[in-house]
């Protein structure tokens, strides 16, 4: 019982309020829905959008930052954070593959070094940034999308994660197997494009960041 009540007093004498500039990083493979997910937030509560998507994957290729975001919560919570969207992890980029969605041989080879060195920022920003939603797309295998350098990195630094399945509207999407494929942590069904379960996503930022 002394034990607990000093360790209050030592914790309100020392705590110094919330934590300002709060780093909240979207990471996960291509065309998962992270640029998606981001234009949601911001257009929810700055009305503007952060990105731009395209169907063809690494359309974001460099780390994009939008500062000061404020989302409101149940009893009167408020949440500032700064929110970091990051290019699309992939273990190989291959210019041919843009030329398959009718991208010239120029500018595909251009798009596949930009992709590349957008993968190698995402990485280095996995140390400023303080809390990760990992967006995988729902539809498809968890496991061919789990980065091992991301999840080895989230383990090291025991930072908050949230998993969130995006393209929950559509039939294909199992919840379920990437719950499976990351036991270790919560797993939100979201559709950052219709807004399905982004109200609870919200609410759970605000359990991410301990407010």
């Amino acid at each position: 019982m002394v034990l607990n009540k000093l360790k209050k007093i030592i914790s309100a004498y020392f705590w110094t309020g919330p934590k300002q500039n709060l780093k909240i990083g979207l990471y996960g493979p291509p065309n998962a829905g992270k640029t998606t997910l981001a234009n949601r937030i911001c257009v929810d509560w700055l009305g503007t959008e952060l990105g731009t998507v395209s169907p063809i994957a690494h359309e974001t290729r460099e780390v994009q930052v939008k500062e000061n975001v404020s989302i409101k919560g149940k009893n009167g919570k408020e949440l500032v954070f700064n929110l970091v969207d990051t290019p699309g992890i992939a273990t190989k980029i291959d210019y041919e593959d843009f030329m398959k969605s009718g991208m010239g041989e120029k500018k595909a080879k251009k798009r596949a070094r930009e992709a590349t060195k957008g993968v190698i920022e995402s990485i280095k920003w996995l140390d400023d940034v303080d809390t990760v939603l990992v967006v995988l797309d729902g539809t498809q295998d968890p496991y061919s999308q789990v980065n091992v350098t991301i999840i080895g990195n989230l383990a090291a630094r025991n930072i908050p994660v949230m998993i969130l399945a995006n393209k929950s509207d559509l039939k294909k999407c199992s919840i379920k197997k990437v719950q499976a494929a990351f036991p270790q942590y919560e797993v939100l069904g979201i559709s950052a494009k219709n807004g399905k379960n982004v109200e609870q996503f919200y609410e759970k930022l605000f359990e991410l960041a301990g407010k």
